[in-house]
């Protein structure tokens, strides 16, 4: 009897070569054949899953979005305070272990291509725009002045704190306390 074949498990790991080799060395190394190579399957497979590399990109970059939302979710419950979910939410976006070490400079390897080829961005931007719109449900439950510009601002800073850890400018224990900073602005000394 034939073995049946899991199409979706297929794309993943597809996807996952395209991930690591963009992690290890940039998505200008990612070509088709490249990823096939780094999957361990044909060329010839890679393209039946994904037509054009474009499709392939976009699929890998939502299952590494998939995988910041588990990183996140790990981190947060329904019945956390607004100040607290956010700021949980905050900490698991910054690389401050391997694996959102891992997750940032793959997710700074799609930003790169993006400036090169910016049509990536039509279907790119959810992620971050639904980021930025749970953050804001956040700050207006906890009465936050301007909660979409406040939101926006936050995700921004944590990007920035994120690109200034595997730049080397900071560590891991100080861009915890920038971001601390900005949230006890934000919210108050008090809670």
């Amino acid at each position: 009897m034939p073995k049946r074949v899991d199409h979706d498990e297929r794309k993943r790991h597809i996807a996952g070569a395209l991930l690591r080799i963009a992690e290890e060395r940039g998505l200008q190394y990612a070509s088709m054949r490249e990823v096939a190579v780094a999957a361990g399957v044909s060329l010839r497979l890679v393209q039946y899953y994904f037509h054009t590399k474009d499709e392939l990109l976009l699929a890998a970059l939502g299952f590494l979005a998939e995988q910041l939302g588990d990183r996140m979710k790990a981190r947060l419950t329904a019945t956390m305070p607004p100040r607290e979910f956010v700021t949980e939410l905050l900490l698991a976006v910054l690389p401050t272990d391997p694996e959102g070490v891992r997750i940032t400079r793959t997710f700074a390897a799609f930003y790169s291509l993006v400036l090169a080829e910016p049509h990536l961005t039509e279907n790119g931007t959810a992620y971050p725009d639904g980021l930025e719109r749970l953050i804001a449900t956040q700050l207006r439950t906890a009465e936050r002045p301007e909660p979409e510009l406040t939101a926006a601002g936050l995700l921004a800073l944590t990007n920035g704190l994120g690109s200034s850890i595997l730049g080397g400018q900071r560590d891991a224990t100080a861009a915890i306390g920038v971001l601390r900073h900005q949230l006890r602005l934000v919210f108050g000394d008090g809670g």
